[in-house]
């Protein structure tokens, strides 16, 4: 079971602690980046604990389907199977099961679905995926959801909060392990709707509480303000993970209101796409202006990149597709986060997290909302489309 000491902050507003796994202790708030299918991709497992990362998150949809939960279980769990040593949080797999669209069917007893590999048909109840998040040993699993789109109406989101709620209580029931079980507050778009179930998330007593259902396709200025909807129900004394945010600006305004821990692939995706981040905002390494740059990228980042390569050489290798390219991309994208927060908690502990915020959001300068949004849009529309088209079986 974990534990979670509050070191500075409270109930609101931005908060330091650390928390307690069986595999190592984890100081917050905290980024934790994506192993999806027991990998970060690019990176080793030294690599990431170089550039600070304690705690790493695995998807038990994907490794329910590639290898499956039974034999990462033979070979000793997820701590074995991808040699970390620290601790591991699992998704249930319940945003990557919604997101597939006309592929699956839902009710109250589960989700039946068509593989994005294959096509199998599979069906997924709340007990069979905390049983499969058992097998993997992942130190904190998350109980299945039902997370409605940014579009939803209003009893499309009561629906599907209703029955997240239900699935909660049916995982807790069937959880067995000593690995701490999440329950995951919804809501849609409705502040009302997201405060009644984080209160109802809040009163099954376990050991943390997750957010989900934000950063998905919302305007951020619906997120904040239903982030701090849900936040004021749930406890003090127990850690908040905001599922799927990752961008710099999103973990500021995450921690400022009183968030623990944070996922997201976007630095890891961005990365191989050549964006990378810098104290001035998002910039691509393809940009002809960094092909001459015989310097760092960032010349006061401390990751392996820019210690020891040029922004001239990184240009160079992502316009011959070299595959270290994206190795040293993903190096100094998650170092960025990573020192984000190592920096945001310093400033807490200080009592000057207020100036931090000021000013970064001063020299940062965000992705545009509408090309954000587009962004988004396209890639959800490859995804359909790739859903759509299943691999053939091997």
């Amino acid at each position: 079971m974990i534990a979670f000491r509050l070191e500075a902050g409270g109930a609101t507003g931005p908060r330091a602690g650390v928390l307690i796994t069986p595999h190592g202790e984890v100081p917050t708030p905290a980024f934790m980046p994506v192993g999806t299918q027991a990998t970060v991709k690019t990176l080793t497992p030294a690599e990431l604990r170089a550039i600070g990362a304690r705690i790493i998150l695995a998807n038990a949809y994907h490794l329910y389907l590639r290898p499956g939960a039974e034999r990462v279980a033979a070979f000793g769990g997820l701590h074995h199977f991808m040699a970390w040593s620290g601790p591991i949080l699992t998704d249930s797999g319940g945003f990557q099961v919604f997101s597939l669209g006309g592929l699956r069917t839902v009710t109250d007893t589960g989700v039946v679905f068509r593989s994005h590999i294959d096509g199998s048909l599979h069906e997924l109840t709340p007990e069979h995926m905390v049983r499969v998040q058992e097998l993997l040993g992942a130190d904190i699993i998350m109980a299945f959801d039902e997370c409605p789109p940014a579009e939803a109406d209003r009893d499309t989101a009561r629906a599907a909060t209703e029955r997240t709620h239900r699935w909660a209580e049916r995982c807790i029931a069937a959880h067995t392990t000593a690995a701490s079980l999440f329950p995951i507050c919804q809501g849609g778009m409705f502040a009302d709707l997201r405060r009644a179930s984080a209160r109802f998330i809040a009163e099954l007593g376990q050991p943390g509480c997750a957010i989900g259902g934000l950063s998905v396709g919302e305007s951020k200025t619906l997120t904040w303000p239903l982030l701090e909807a849900s936040i004021a129900e749930l406890p003090t004394s127990k850690p908040r993970y905001l599922m799927g945010v990752g961008s710099p600006e999103d973990l500021i305004e995450g921690v400022a209101r009183g968030v623990d821990l944070f996922d997201c692939v976007l630095p890891t995706r961005l990365a191989r796409n050549g964006a990378l981040f810098t104290p001035d905002g998002r910039v691509n390494i393809r940009n002809a202006r960094f092909a001459t740059l015989d310097a760092p990228l960032d010349p006061a980042c401390d990751c392996p990149t820019c210690r020891t390569f040029s922004a001239g050489y990184l240009h160079h290798l992502f316009r011959c597709e070299e595959l270290l390219a994206y190795r040293l991309a993903t190096l100094h994208n998650l170092r960025f986060l990573l020192r984000l927060m190592e920096e945001m908690r310093a400033a807490i502990l200080a009592g000057r997290f207020t100036s931090f915020a000021a000013d970064f959001r001063a020299r940062y300068r965000i992705v545009d909302e509408a090309v954000r949004l587009e962004q988004r849009a396209r890639y959800a529309a490859r995804r359909g489309r790739a859903a759509d088209t299943p691999a053939a079986p091997a």
